[in-house]
Parts: structure tokens; sequence; C-alpha cells
């Protein structure tokens, strides 16, 4: 309703609902798309040289003027932006004061400074904007009588206002729940989810099976006794494989249906596909070698994996120019029968949290898939690797629910491991605690994975930490 109240923001929710109405139609053609990315990079450029503290300096040999394509080459003399300038700089990334802003957010600080993120109307306009189009196509498949509920990590995340704001453009009511909280607790979120009922949620996928093993201690079983459709899930990394068994717990469609940071906001968005797909209206998107940072190269099949870089195309209070990212992706290009016409994206964990495994190179999200693919009937799990005669072992800790000993599905992991690892593959029964649900606040990998093979890192450690203060 605010923009009632100033016309500019009314004109530009307008053209933004116009310009993504037409783009999921398929009405932008790739000049189209290439001379608005053109436009809107200088733009920002521009906007970020005369506002920005840092980028003043940063920026400082870059016309905007002079940028005349968006290939690696062009680009070539405009410089990276990275976590560390973040921390560094603090309110002078900003390219506006905090009072311009309408909200602060800013980042966890469980494993560095913590950076503002404040974030005006410009902002929030353009990012909720793509989340409304391709969220229309997720939530339209189940029904008009739907409740949704919004889990997030900490007053200061932008969790809840982004996906009530949402779900509010989209006509859904909202319940916002924050299970840790001494307040709500885990007893009262599930009352409330079964007695609205909740039929979609917003949560990472710790919470998730944090909250159907709640459920399961108190008797509950989550697909009967619960009427979840669809789990809405972010904020840490999970594979394919893993939404899957989460959806089979609450006999819900599960979706991985954000790729965001609260540095760089929108990144990648589910369609009703269940695929994450870029916002190319938003952002202008690089996939580069971590080590040389020169662009990677696609395969036969367009297929590029790197780490991701991105530039946002909107001039709001903390516009980012060649953001490394730190996240490893694989990206594709866009598909003749894809729910959005846009490169889809595998996020695939961040650069650092590559395992080095008998010599072989996997990401947390390979990991993940190729251990869990044909296993079924666990509420959770977590991985052990060792140093044993000579070579890596792999163990598998499930906390089972159906899943038993004899699980065709294990002796299926224990081959796959052999075969893309070498590495043999164990497996046993038990809970693994509650430091598996602090991916979204540390790291996938000091979450899941236990590697004695070397020194306890600060990220296990604040890991560790942040379990133990939680009571479920």
């Amino acid at each position: 309703m605010y923009t009632v109240f100033h016309p500019e923001l009314a004109a530009l929710t307008a053209r933004l609902s116009d310009d993504l109405a037409g783009f999921l139609a398929g009405k932008w053609d790739a000049d189209r798309l290439r001379a608005h990315q053109l436009a809107a990079f200088r733009e920002t450029v521009a906007h970020t040289r005369e506002r920005s503290p840092f980028y003043r300096r940063h920026l400082s040999d870059v016309d905007p003027a002079a940028i005349t394509g968006l290939d690696a080459e062009s680009l070539a003399h405009i410089p990276f932006t990275t976590k560390d300038d973040l921390r560094r700089e603090q309110f002078d990334m900003l390219s506006g004061k905090v009072s311009d802003a309408w909200i602060f957010y800013e980042t966890t600080g469980t494993t560095g400074a913590a950076t503002p993120c404040p974030r005006d109307n410009v902002d929030t306009l353009h990012n909720n904007a793509v989340l409304t189009a391709y969220y229309e196509t997720v939530f339209r498949q189940f029904g008009d009588d739907q409740v949704i509920g919004v889990s997030g990590p900490t007053e200061l995340h932008a969790t809840g206002d982004t996906f009530g704001d949402v779900c509010r453009n989209l006509g859904l009511a909202v319940a916002k729940m924050w299970p840790h909280s001494p307040v709500i607790g885990f007893p009262r979120a599930l009352e409330v989810m079964r007695l609205l009922p909740i039929t979609g949620l917003f949560c990472t996928p710790g919470m998730a099976l944090s909250l159907a093993k709640a459920a399961i201690r108190d008797g509950l079983d989550p697909a009967r006794d619960f009427e979840l459709r669809t789990l809405m899930m972010t904020g840490e990394l999970v594979s394919p494989s893993l939404l899957r068994v989460i959806g089979e717990l609450w006999g819900a469609k599960a979706y991985n249906c954000l790729y965001a940071s609260q540095e760089a906001s929108i990144l990648a968005a589910a369609g009703a596909d269940g695929a994450l797909y870029q916002a190319p209206l938003i952002n202008f998107y690089e996939v580069v070698d971590p080590e040389t940072l020169a662009p990677a190269q696609p395969d036969a099949d367009g297929v590029r994996r790197g780490e991701l870089v991105i530039t946002n195309l909107y001039q709001g209070v903390k516009p980012l120019v060649r953001y490394r990212t730190g996240d490893l992706v694989r990206e594709r290009p866009p598909a003749p029968d894809a729910t959005v016409p846009a490169p889809r994206v595998e996020v695939l964990g961040r650069v650092r949290d590559q395992l080095e495994i008998n010599g072989h190179v996997i990401s947390g999200y390979d990991l993940e898939e190729l251990l869990l693919h044909d296993v079924h009937g666990f509420v959770d799990y977590q991985i052990t690797i060792d140093r044993e005669d000579g070579r890596d072992a792999l163990s598998l800790l499930f906390q089972p629910r159906t899943l038993t000993p004899d699980d065709p599905g294990l002796a299926a992991a224990a081959l796959a491991c052999s075969e893309r690892l070498g590495a043999p593959l164990t497996v046993s029964f038990g809970e693994p605690g509650k430091v598996t649900a602090t991916g979204a606040m540390v790291s996938w990998k000091a979450a899941r994975v236990i590697d004695r093979r070397d020194l306890v890192g600060a990220e296990a450690v604040a890991a560790q930490e942040i379990a133990s203060r939680r009571t479920a």
C-alpha cells in the first residue's frame, strides 16, 4: 500500500510487473535483454561511483559510458568486489545513508564481522517483484485456501519481511513463526501448524527436518497429522535427494525455492517445475574459475561450472558491482520447456567447502546427492570422513524413521561412493544432534561433515556453539 503515497514507486512497481509478465511469456528476446542489462550495468556503476565511498575509490578508473559490452573482454578492467571488502568497509559500501532505507538487516556474523545490509524501496521492489512472478507459478498449483508459514533465522534477517510481502502480493495468508524463539518454541509452532492449518512453509531444510523430528517425538505423523502441501526451502545447500526425502516425510511437494544472500539479495528463485532460475532482469551473472578468475568455459551441453559473480542491475542503497559470491554453481542454459525462460542454476556450496577425498574433488551438493540418491525413510543424517590404511573412508550416520540396515539403498550408496571417490562407506544409526540444523547460520560443511583428517576449524566450532544454545 505504501506505493500509493509515492507515485514514483507505484510507477516502478507497475513497470516491473509488466516487464516480468512479458519476460515469463517469452516476449524478451536476446537483443532486448542484452540492451537492458548493458544500460542498467552502466547505471549501477555510475550510481555506486557517485554515492558509495568504497566504490568511489574502487571504481575510480572505470568510466560507465566507456562500457560497451558485458563480455569478458569489456569487463576485464572492472575490479571484483569481495566479502572481505564488505567486512572491512562496512557502511562505506552503501550508496546512501541508512536513513535512506526503509529497513535495516545485517548478516549473521557467525564466522566473521556482521555486515550491514539496509534496503530501500527500490531494492525491495525489484527483488520482491521477481519472487512474486516466479512463485505465482508455484502456488497456483495448490488451490485458493492456502495459509503459509514463514520461519526465519533472526530478527535482523530479511526472511520474514520478504516472504510475507511476496505472499501478500499473491493473496496468501501468512503466519510468521520462529520455532527457535523462546516465546514460540517447537511445541507451539507445531500446534499453530495444525490449528490454522498451515498448508505451505518457508524454512530451511534443517528446520523442515527439525520440525518433523519434534512432531514424531510428540507421537505425530508429519504426513498424516499436518496439511502441508508445499515446502519452500532456502538458506542451506540442499540436493534433489534430500528434497525428495523431506517431501516424502511431510507428504508435500518440496522446493529449493530460493538462492539469495543477505548481501546480494535475490539471485535465483524456483518455478513450478522445481528448477532454480536466474533473475536476469535485476542481476547480471558471470561464472568464473575461482582460482584464475577467468570466465568458466561451457561444456558440450553449454553448462558452466565455477564461482558465481553478480552485479545488481537496480540502483538502491547497496548495489554490488562484480561481487564474488564465494559460491560454486552449475549454470545451465535456458530450456525450451522451462517454467522461466532463464538460465537454471544449481548451487553446489561454497567454493571453500569443496572436499578432496582420495584425490577426487567434490562439492557438498554432489556429495550429498551421491550418498542419498537411493536412500529413503530417514529424518536426519551426518557424514564423517576418516583416514584409514592410507586412504580416506566415509561413514554415514542416519536417524532412521523407516530405514533399516538391510535397505538396498544403502548398498547402492556404498557402491556409488566406492566408484566415484574410491572410498569405503559404512552406515550406522543414531541421532546426529543439533549441529545438523545450523547450516543456514554457518555452512553446510560445518553442519553435515565431521572431517577427522583436519584440525577443527572456526566454522565447526561456531556451529557447535549455536547448537549448544538451542533447546530443540
